[in-house]
């Protein structure tokens, strides 16, 4: 049984929960195509993480025509016409979420994401897994500023210093780790610095709650709870 684990932990979604950097590659792919542009890993790399009127921008200043706005909007409807596919989920994401649910730990999904494609993978998910939800709708400033970290907790009435935020790009770390939370990172291709409040993973395969738990209570026992 565990005598110490987090107040909540807080799920980014895509990369980290769902596997739906394939669609939003695709879409981003698909999209730059029609102006004749071909979308390359570096530009993948660069968007990781959104968000996404940082990414419509950048499409924006690629080629030269519309607004940032328009990209956006198109890329937002390509990815949502990709999750009628069905939604994957990331190694071990699903497995450690339901322990982690079954243990009571309350939880939260916090993504850069527009809420319809939020809603679109909580709806794949059977019960009230996640007590709330916080997308790019729901905040003044999305990731990588700390703001969505810091409401989710606040929703769920906890202490963000006291939480454990999953993430998988550099903006979405920046943004977990300057909430105050404890950070896992579970990088895609991207490097992740040190942090003293953070630990990286390759991956959740095969990583249940203890095991989740006891890392961060040896690395920083003084900020679990009993």
């Amino acid at each position: 049984m565990i005598s110490k684990t987090f107040e909540a932990v807080l799920f980014d979604m895509d990369g980290t929960l769902v596997d739906t950097e394939p669609y939003w590659l695709e879409a981003e792919t698909a999209l730059m195509a029609r102006f004749g542009y071909t979308w390359s890993k570096d530009d993948q790399r660069h968007c990781l993480g959104g968000p996404l009127p940082r990414v419509g921008d950048y499409m924006h200043s690629l080629v030269g025509v519309n607004d940032g706005t328009f990209f956006m909007n198109e890329l937002i409807a390509g990815v949502e016409e990709l999750f009628q596919r069905g939604i994957i989920f990331m190694p071990g994401a699903r497995e450690l979420l339901a322990e982690i649910h079954e243990a009571g730990i309350p939880l939260a999904l916090v993504s850069a994401s527009p809420r319809t494609l939020v809603n679109a993978t909580l709806n794949s998910l059977a019960g009230n897994t996640f007590q709330v939800s916080v997308s790019s709708h729901d905040v003044t400033k999305s990731k990588p500023d700390p703001e969505p970290y810091i409401k989710a907790a606040s929703m769920l009435g906890v202490d963000i210093a006291n939480c454990l935020v999953l993430e998988d790009s550099i903006v979405g770390i920046t943004s977990a780790q300057a909430s105050g939370a404890l950070t896992l990172a579970i990088p895609h291709i991207v490097e992740v610095a040190e942090h003293p409040r953070t630990i990286v993973l390759e991956s959740l395969s095969h990583l249940d709650l203890k095991t989740l738990t006891h890392m961060f209570y040896d690395l920083l026992p003084e900020r679990m709870i009993s």
